[in-house]
């Protein structure tokens, strides 16, 4: 599970604004964001598992972030799904060119946001590609506009935020809420309503699996900041991340 909330060009100073959750296996080997030696331009995390990133941003104004899709139908893949966002942000191509290139049958089901500078596009195996309006907009683990409740809070508080004088750590706070919602507003997937209900809230702590980083990224014209505050088990604040950088 996963959680990207984010709004486009609803500023004209900001064209840009990510707040993300990485959800994962806490033994999962990973590093944190940091700027890579083999791609000088590019700042991210990195799985050390499969390869590839989850999300990250470049100097030069690209962006790309994942979320799994989930579904009972996935058929082992012959790539990570990681490798989608490391080989936008690694190239050149626009952000339509690129998502029309995927071999989809290539992945387990996956959503995924790419980001040139110009146009924002959602794509997925499981979904239609779209050229996204701006908006505000929450993206998790089925298609987006799902109506899950933390996409749907979480785009209304994301609007609320960055509509005031805010920083980085009001978007962390936002992607901290714990609550979890009523049993009747969780998704219907046909899975147990209590694996439903410890992955409902933005925030998932666990002992082996949940939250393990809160990523900021805001994009204006010439700037860009990213803000990465990492957790252990538990939900135990870890490693903070923080660039203020010109592009």
């Amino acid at each position: 599970m996963c959680l990207i909330l984010f709004g486009y060009r609803v500023s004209p100073q900001m064209p840009l604004v990510v707040a993300a959750n990485r959800d994962e296996f806490h033994q999962r080997e990973s590093a944190a964001a940091q700027f890579w030696q083999d791609h000088p331009q590019v700042l991210a995390g990195r799985d050390l598992v499969a390869g590839g990133t989850w999300l990250g941003a470049t100097l030069s104004g690209r962006f790309a972030a994942l979320t799994n899709f989930s579904g009972p139908d996935d058929l082992p893949a012959a790539k990570s799904r990681g490798l989608l966002v490391q080989d936008f942000l690694t190239g050149d191509m626009s952000a339509a060119h690129y998502a029309h290139s995927i071999h989809g049958l290539d992945y387990a089901g996956f959503n995924l946001l790419v980001f040139d500078g110009t146009e924002l596009v959602y794509t997925s195996n499981k979904s239609a590609t779209q050229i996204l309006e701006p908006g505000y907009y929450g993206l998790s683990n089925a298609e987006l506009g799902a109506q899950w409740p933390k996409c749907v809070r979480g785009a209304q508080g994301l609007k609320q935020i960055v509509q005031s004088d805010f920083g980085a750590a009001d978007l962390v706070g936002l992607l901290h809420d714990s609550d979890v919602p009523p049993d009747e507003d969780l998704p219907h997937r046909g899975r147990p309503i209590s694996l439903e209900r410890r992955t409902a809230s933005c925030f998932i702590v666990g002992d082996e699996y949940g939250t393990r980083a809160s990523t900021i990224i805001v994009m204006s014209d010439d700037n860009l900041k990213f803000t990465e505050q990492s957790y252990l088990a538990g939900g135990i604040s870890a490693g903070l991340v923080d660039y203020d950088l010109p592009v």
